[in-house]
């Protein structure tokens, strides 16, 4: 039987949280290493195929790791009609908006020291993730009180907004990797392009992807909504953004490409996430299956941005070579290849990522920001 008792008890929904936590384990599976070395060693083996969809397309395609990010500013929005309503239970409107701002911030500032750890000197760079959504997260919360009809209005207008920079910016050419939009605004922001063709200018579209989890956790808040109504109103949602993307990029008008996150891109990525939530939710929320190895993603849920942070940081930096002294000094005396025992480390530090996450959850120990 269907139960619903999830949300009215505990004001969280434990799809979101398996969803969020899953997503967060493959992102710093990769801070372990984990894709990059798996990936290497795969060459010439019968998974090189399975391990190519663990690296981005390097430009006009989609493979499977390009949907992560979207995946984490999907969940933010879906999150935050939950959030705000237990803030509103205890404060006011007022104190949640400066909540807001504050997280922002945070974000907005975390992510540029993330590339100064990365570059080991002061750098402005501002293509990390956690800018893209301290933007995000600024714009679904600013038209988060408006009707469902025109938070998706809002949202296609910031892809006709993308549409037209990208083509008046270079109309014989506007989706090229040197020659874009994106490309013309960090020349501006930040005196440099990115190596990878990322652009910092994606927030403008992925904003909807934001705006679109903010439809999606109102309506799975709805006590007035039933369970069939959502379900087929996240399918068909999910279905129809899926094919417009599709559609865009097969009648060669707007191509996907996930480093300048193009339109088509964005719904498909969209599509996708709408569909993945839709399925968690199904699964595990109404139809139970609260199984005890699902816990074992949502403890990385519980600690989201901080396990990110970490991983990205003391992570890469420590853990990597701290893990090698173990991996390195049993498996290389049996003759193990070196690719094999970096995956092997990789799975290590993983796992010391993880434990990290249930031991904090286990102490009720949470970093918000």
């Amino acid at each position: 039987m269907m139960q619903n008792h999830t949300i009215q008890k505990s004001g969280r929904l434990y799809a979101l949280d398996i969803f969020r936590g899953a997503t967060m384990f493959l992102l710093i599976a990769e801070a372990a290493g984990f894709h990059e070395h798996f990936y290497a060693w795969s060459e010439h083996t019968p998974f090189r195929g399975l391990a190519e969809q663990l690296i981005h397309h390097p430009w006009h395609g989609l493979r499977f790791w390009d949907l992560i990010q979207p995946f984490f500013m999907f969940i933010v929005g879906v999150a935050m009609p939950f959030s705000l309503r237990k803030r509103l239970r205890s404060g006011t409107q007022g104190a949640a908006t400066r909540h807001i701002l504050k997280r922002c911030f945070l974000l907005f500032a975390f992510g540029v020291l993330l590339h100064c750890v990365y570059s080991h000197a002061l750098v402005w760079e501002l293509w990390n993730v956690l800018v893209q959504m301290a933007f995000t997260i600024l714009i679904a919360y600013g038209i988060m009180k408006l009707s469902a009809p025109w938070q998706w209005a809002i949202s296609a207008g910031l892809l006709v907004l993308t549409e037209i920079l990208y083509r008046a910016y270079n109309p014989s050419d506007p989706y090229g990797q040197e020659t874009n939009f994106g490309s013309f605004t960090d020349l501006l922001t930040m005196g440099k392009t990115n190596s990878g063709h990322w652009v910092f200018i994606n927030f403008i579209p992925t904003a909807a992807h934001t705006i679109w989890g903010v439809i999606c956790g109102k309506i799975l808040l709805s006590d007035s909504k039933q369970h069939r109504y959502k379900l087929r109103y996240f399918l068909v949602a999910g279905a129809l953004l899926c094919c417009m993307g599709v559609l865009l990029d097969l009648m060669h008008i707007t191509p996907i490409i996930k480093r300048i996150a193009t339109t088509s891109f964005t719904l498909v990525s969209g599509g996708i996430a709408i569909w993945a939530l839709t399925f968690c939710y199904w699964f595990i929320d109404l139809k139970g299956n609260h199984y005890k190895w699902l816990h074992i993603f949502a403890v990385v849920g519980t600690n989201s941005i901080f396990i990110y942070l970490f991983s990205e940081t003391v992570g890469i930096q420590w853990f990597r070579g701290f893990g090698m002294i173990f991996t390195g000094g049993l498996l290389s005396p049996l003759g193990i290849p070196e690719g094999v025992i970096l995956v092997f480390n990789a799975l290590f530090v993983l796992f010391m990522f993880w434990y990290i996450t249930r031991f904090l959850d286990s102490r009720k120990i949470y970093f918000r920001i």
